[in-house]
């Protein structure tokens, strides 16, 4: 299935065999204290620089409404986040995985994201739009 929206991502999850949870991380872009002059230049004009995670949250499907609910619930408890990480967890036996069954993929997902391994997830930015990398 292609994923062109966050509507997609949810409907995309729903129609999975097994009950999913989808995992979530919010990051920021910042600049490495080693940059140079025109990594600095590039990053002041709003490219480049280093992702930071900044915060964790997992739900079902059927615990989101819209992107933009989940963005508010974002704004509410965490910095400002410029990138938000997807991914999924199945489930098994017709039970979505639990919460605590998602901190070790979600502390994992953080961890990759912060060392630039991206391929696994899929990224929005905060209109909940579809984004890739270069």
């Amino acid at each position: 299935m292609d994923i062109s929206s966050f509507d997609d991502l949810l409907r995309a999850a729903r129609e999975q065999p097994e009950p999913q949870r989808l995992l979530f991380v919010f990051a920021t872009a910042e600049l490495p204290d080693d940059s140079t002059p025109e990594q600095r230049a590039s990053f002041e004009a709003g490219e480049g620089g280093a992702l930071a995670p900044l915060m964790t949250v997992d739900k079902t499907p059927d615990e989101l409404g819209t992107f933009a609910a989940l963005a508010e619930e974002a704004r509410q408890f965490g910095p400002g986040w410029a990138i938000v990480f997807v991914a999924s967890l199945p489930g098994r036996d017709g039970r979505a995985p639990t919460s605590k069954e998602a901190e070790l993929p979600l502390q994992r997902m953080a961890e990759s994201i912060q060392s630039g391994s991206l391929g696994s997830f899929l990224p929005f930015n905060r209109q909940g739009e579809p984004m890739l990398f270069d």
